[in-house]
């Protein structure tokens, strides 16, 4: 299924993939933006309270910059942005496309010639490949605001100290593999999703059951894969 979305992606300017594709845009990132804000600054806060405790022991807590933004560029930014979007967009989708299913509305659009995969799922795996990396360079930064705000209200260190330490550590390939991570995060999402859609069976019972299993299952597999690929690039 992915490899045929994947062909299908050539038709993502037709008149009618255009359109679907704008909207799941907009459900994807826009919709998001509440959640992803919150969970980011937060988890800024988090890291650098909880960073700059350990480091003041030995007089290191202006450090905080460095700890927050790498962290943030490198796993916290996609693993944070992937299991939002895997537990609000994710289950979404399977809840579509599982209710599409047993209400036979997938069956009527291959009578109708149309494609399945092409109307429905390759609009979805476009939206979330590009949004989950925009997202994710999105909670980047935030995390590193709410990092500063912990640092300068209740670490004592000064906000340009904060980002010049921040800066200097952190290197271009940092970001770069956080939103290869973010990308491939997108990919398995829709995956998995659009596949357990697909595979609903007994009604409003295998809906929720497909729901479900779309959430376990992609936050199984973000974790394994955002592993692999800090191996990968970090042996």
């Amino acid at each position: 299924m992915l490899a045929e979305a994947v062909v299908h992606v050539r038709h993502v300017f037709a008149a009618r993939a255009r359109v679907e594709v704008a909207y799941q845009l907009f459900v994807t990132g826009i919709k998001s933006l509440g959640v992803i804000t919150v969970v980011a600054l937060f988890t800024g806060m988090i890291l650098s309270l909880q960073a700059g405790l350990a480091l003041r022991r030995y007089g290191q807590e202006v450090n905080i910059g460095a700890a927050v933004m790498v962290s943030m560029l490198r796993e916290m930014g996609p693993f944070m942005t992937g299991l939002i979007l895997a537990a609000s967009v994710g289950s979404s989708i399977a809840a579509q496309l599982g209710t599409m299913v047993v209400s036979e509305e997938v069956a009527a659009l291959e009578v109708m010639s149309i494609n399945p995969v092409r109307f429905l799922v390759m609009p979805r795996l476009v939206s979330l490949a590009v949004m989950t990396p925009l997202l994710t360079f999105y909670t980047a930064i935030l995390g590193v605001m709410g990092g500063s705000i912990v640092g300068l209200t209740q670490l004592g260190v000064a906000l340009p100290a904060y980002l010049d330490n921040a800066t200097r550590y952190a290197e271009n390939k940092d970001l770069y593999v956080g939103l290869f991570k973010a990308f491939v995060f997108g990919i398995v999402i829709t995956t998995v999703a659009c596949h357990q859609g697909f595979s609903t069976t007994e009604g409003a019972v295998g809906v929720g059951r497909a729901t479900r299993k779309c959430v376990v299952i992609s936050f199984l597999t973000i974790l394994v894969v955002g592993y692999i690929i800090t191996r990968l690039f970090y042996a």
